[in-house]
């Protein structure tokens, strides 16, 4: 049967063009692999350009008298393509879910953290390593509180009333109820005064290390910064000497580095020590490691070329202080000494800029693991 038009520019609706293009739709059809291809194919043979489609458009220009037989002709061959295309559809999209249930199986039996981990930061660990180290020699780990008394942070440890650390541009003071600075209080400078506080307290023999947060007016830079850590140590007994001093940071330098360091002392002065020194120790990132017969490297970045890394302050508890503390120095000797916790981080690890302590990357801390 043939219903061809009357115009020659509309297509042949006859059973010849309409069972090709049927076939072929079909035979596209059986031959799509995914659905993506089925869509292609649906686009191809039933979209707006296909020859089905065309055809059914150009039906309302046909006579009437031939009308009926070309829609049921176009009609049945679309419907033939669109089941074809609804079953292949139902076919492909099981077999492709079962693919991906295949390929994405989860063991819902083996346990699982919901949460993602953070990490420790490094220097709340490298404090517990300092504060094991002291643990570990026999000495007590004392805390004491951040706001303190002008007493215990300055008079008590022998600074004077016009001592440059008690000025407002090294200090934080804490204001008073009138929102003056007569309020007696700072924000402690140092740990030192936990150490007063033992003193006073529990008198001696006497053995402390003090670990804690401490604050300057310091602008926040590479190797600075208003808030920091430090931990100091105290020991008060008979017959203490700049020896045992030596000793007990020869061991702790050892502790935290490795290997067995070189170590000097640099007269120095602190108000509460007497005498007192700068511990230094051989650099152990150049040539000057192997001992002192060898030259530092001029370009090491560790100790700027001179062979040696200052470690911190030390000295001999000054007589005032143990006095003001009510421990009698002509009975009891003391030494003590502090240490910076982020200058230890720096040097034991390679950190170059305070920043990276300080802005709470969650990368940073995470680099360092967990140390056992």
């Amino acid at each position: 049967m043939s219903e061809t038009p009357s115009n020659p520019d509309l297509p042949v609706i006859d059973e010849p063009t309409i069972g090709a293009a049927v076939d072929a739709a079909l035979a596209a059809i059986a031959a799509a692999g995914t659905t993506a291809a089925l869509k292609q194919v649906r686009i191809d043979h039933v979209g707006d350009a296909s020859v089905l489609s065309t055809a059914n458009r150009a039906i309302k220009d046909l006579p009437k008298d031939r009308k009926a037989a070309a829609g049921k002709l176009v009609g049945q061959g679309k419907g033939r393509v669109q089941q074809a295309l609804a079953a292949r559809q139902a076919e492909l999209a099981a077999a492709e879910e079962e693919a991906a249930l295949a390929e994405e199986t989860v063991d819902v039996t083996v346990p699982t953290d919901r949460r993602p981990r953070g990490a420790r930061h490094p220097l709340r660990t490298l404090e517990d390593r300092i504060a094991d180290f002291f643990v570990g020699i026999g000495w007590e780990i004392a805390e004491g509180p951040e706001i303190e008394a002008e007493w215990f942070n300055f008079d008590a440890l022998n600074f004077d009333a016009d001592h440059p650390a008690r000025q407002m541009q090294d200090t934080f003071y804490v204001a008073g109820p009138d929102g003056g600075e007569d309020s007696g209080l700072v924000l402690r400078t140092h740990t030192s005064p936990v150490q007063a506080r033992a003193m006073l307290e529990r008198g001696a023999p006497l053995y402390i290390a003090c670990p804690g947060t401490v604050f300057r007016t310091d602008e926040l830079d590479a190797t600075h910064t208003p808030v920091f850590h430090q931990v100091e140590g105290l020991a008060i007994d008979k017959g203490l000497t700049m020896a045992n001093l030596v000793g007990t940071l020869d061991a702790l330098a050892a502790h935290l580095f490795g290997g067995a360091p070189i170590t000097r002392l640099r007269p120095s002065y602190f108000p509460f020590t007497e005498p007192s020194a700068e511990m230094d120790f051989r650099c152990f990132s150049c040539d000057a490691r192997e001992g002192l017969d060898h030259d530092a490297d001029p370009a090491c970045r560790v100790c700027g070329g001179t062979g040696w890394i200052e470690m911190g302050g030390c000295g001999m508890v000054n007589p005032a202080v143990l006095r003001a503390c009510g421990i009698d120095p002509e009975e009891h000797q003391g030494f003590a000494f502090g240490l910076g916790i982020e200058r230890i981080l720096m040097l034991r690890n390679g950190v170059k800029d305070m920043h990276d302590m300080v802005e709470g990357d969650v990368r940073f801390p995470q680099h360092y693991g967990t140390e056992i």
